[in-house]
């Protein structure tokens, strides 16, 4: 048992110990038992400074604890049910025929570090792989279980390999194929049908300070320890699978399947594609944030950030369709995602809008010239959508224009060179990354003060929650301020938005106390009005209490005594095995006072 978790649990070194570089670390792992090379036992690097403010906020085991379960997929996949449209037995009657092994318990872990999940054992059918959630109220759960990690037997013989991109890594840990796109490097004379062993290449540091891989796409494995990352690579292989192409045809192509997974260090079930209307894949804290919410039938609720439109849809659904929730996003692209989520489960209540989060209040003089509490019908953005191909959606171009400077063709508007030249070239290469895909999406100039009843502002953050993550080297203590001072502005624009009596809901995916407590901190300080409300249903834990001083004299107060109990912290390292995440729900008082 003490070997086999050696294996599979990654080590971390405490602050006071001698440092040593990730290569000598893994040349000596390879050297003193070469059985951990193919083995899935990852290291997550932090920058320094990041480290030790982890380390002071949640103690050093502590935070070993929650760095390891970072670098794992949580073993089960949380199903939101379109009540409007199924049932939670309907649905998990129609998983157990598309879900391989549905009546098969899943395996144990081979690492021996199992814990009792609360949301497996207090289910009706704790053995079952699919059982629903029998939390009260959310009973529209459905919770599909996988396993891991897995021993995975790579032959006694070196094998061929895949080096694959971390984020391509962190897909496959999660139940996805390897697509092409994702191949970094191949073993020479990979042919269609051969197994291979996956592995991943993360990101390194560069003498400018800069990170990347090292490595050119289409590098060719020699299998000798002059390969890029041979050493690096020990302790990261994710599984092994059947070529789909040669190696030629892994690197000529663009898109399509590269590696079929046939052995995952982590077993968990892809639903892309299933049952698209009727259920939505989302975490179990995301779920828990729309509850806090306790959105009403007939109630106007404001979505701020609300792209994809998972928080979105589920505040719909538990208001039943009935009442106005307005989501906005900035960008215009991610709005069309929330508009197509929305169709596909059927929501009419749904209003979207593209607007910057932190322009959400809209000007005097744009309240003097609407009425309407929402000031906007100020521009569309209209591009041409495709009609005959609703999953194909292009931008089209105006016709070239090529009269000169000065005139207006056909006794229309005026068109300049440079506009000319834009076209021509937006012709010739097509529309861009920075270009939207297609589709019509309202723009809007903000909204009047105390128009909403409830607003969610589930704000972009450091993301240092989400899992499996095999690389935070790029946040620093300066970019997690950042992070803060955003979160800050786009909090003022909501505390403007609600009606005294209303609510805010602010949730975060990230382990860091400086976008979650310290936000809470600056809320209840600055707005005298503003309470912390109990939510439910609550399954998360305590916030932190306290505060922590910085090198450079600052001091960033977190929660006060009797505050940590009305917010919950999901932790990724406890036994409900879910992503990092924050929800902190307000009351806003009279704001006469």
């Amino acid at each position: 048992m003490k070997k086999g978790r050696e294996l599979f649990v990654g080590s971390y070194r405490s602050l006071h110990q001698t440092p040593i570089s990730p290569i000598q670390f893994q040349q000596t792992m390879s050297h003193s038992d070469p059985s951990n090379r193919y083995s899935y036992t990852p290291t997550l690097n932090w920058n320094p400074q990041v480290h030790h403010y982890f380390l002071k906020a949640y103690g050093a085991d502590h935070f070993s604890r929650i760095s390891t379960a970072l670098t794992r997929p949580s073993r089960y996949s949380c199903i939101r049910v379109n009540t409007l449209r199924s049932t939670g037995d309907a649905v998990i009657h129609k998983l157990r025929s598309l879900v391989p092994n549905a009546d098969v318990p899943p395996p144990q872990s081979d690492s021996g570090d199992d814990v009792a999940n609360p949301l497996k054992e207090c289910s009706a059918a704790a053995a079952a792989p699919i059982s629903k959630c029998e939390i009260p109220g959310l009973d529209y759960v459905v919770f599909v279980w996988g396993s891991g990690p897995r021993r995975i037997h790579y032959g006694d013989a070196p094998p061929k390999e895949v080096i694959v991109s971390r984020k391509c890594a962190e897909a496959v840990l999660r139940g996805a194929q390897v697509y092409v796109p994702g191949v970094m490097a191949c073993s020479a004379h990979v042919e269609k049908g051969d197994t291979v062993a996956v592995s991943v290449a993360v990101e390194k540091q560069g003498a400018d300070g800069g990170w990347g891989i090292a490595m050119t796409r289409g590098t060719v494995l020699q299998g000798s320890e002059t390969d890029p990352y041979y050493f690096e690579r020990n302790g990261l292989y994710i599984g092994q699978g059947t070529a789909m192409l040669s190696r030629a045809g892994m690197f000529r192509v663009s898109e399509g399947v590269g590696v079929d997974m046939k052995d995952r260090v982590y077993e968990l079930h892809s639903f892309h594609n299933v049952l698209e209307g009727e259920i939505f894949l989302q975490n179990l804290p995301s779920i828990i944030a729309a509850h806090a919410l306790d959105p009403q039938k007939g109630e106007r609720i404001l979505d701020m950030c609300a792209a994809p439109g998972g928080k979105t849809t589920a505040i719909a659904i538990l208001m039943k369709d009935e009442g106005e929730i307005i989501a906005t996003d900035r960008s215009h692209n991610k709005v069309l995602d929330i508009q197509k989520l929305a169709a596909e489960m059927g929501l009419s209540c749904i209003k979207t809008f593209k607007l910057d989060a932190l322009k959400s209040v809209c000007r005097r003089d744009d309240i003097d010239t609407f009425t309407d509490p929402c000031c906007n019908n100020a521009k569309i953005d209209v591009t041409n959508q495709v009609l005959d191909s609703p999953n194909l959606q292009v931008e089209r171009v105006s016709p070239l224009v090529t009269e000169d400077k000065g005139k207006k063709p056909n006794g229309g508007a005026y068109v300049s060179k440079a506009d000319i030249r834009k076209n021509m070239r937006r012709a010739r290469n097509g529309p861009g990354r920075n270009q939207c895909v297609g589709g019509r999406v309202d723009r809007s100039k903000g909204f009047s003060p105390d128009s909403f009843d409830r607003v969610l502002l589930d704000a972009p953050c450091s993301a240092l929650g989400l899992r499996p993550r095999l690389f935070a080297g790029e946040e620093t203590i300066q970019s997690l301020r950042n992070h803060a001072k955003y979160q800050r502005r786009m909090f003022d624009q909501a505390v403007q938005l609600v009606r005294p009596g209303g609510i805010i809901v602010y949730s975060t995916c990230t382990i860091n106390p400086g976008e979650n407590e310290a936000l809470v901190r600056y809320a209840l300080d600055k707005y005298k009005y503003l309470s912390l409300a109990p939510q439910h249903p609550r399954i998360g834990g305590p916030g932190l209490v306290g505060s922590c001083e910085f090198p450079d004299g600052y001091i960033e107060e977190w929660l006060r005594p009797g505050e940590e109990d009305l917010v919950q912290r999901f932790d990724p390292s406890s036994p409900l095995d879910t992503i990092g995440f924050f929800i902190a729900k307000f009351l806003v008082g009279s704001k006469d006072t």
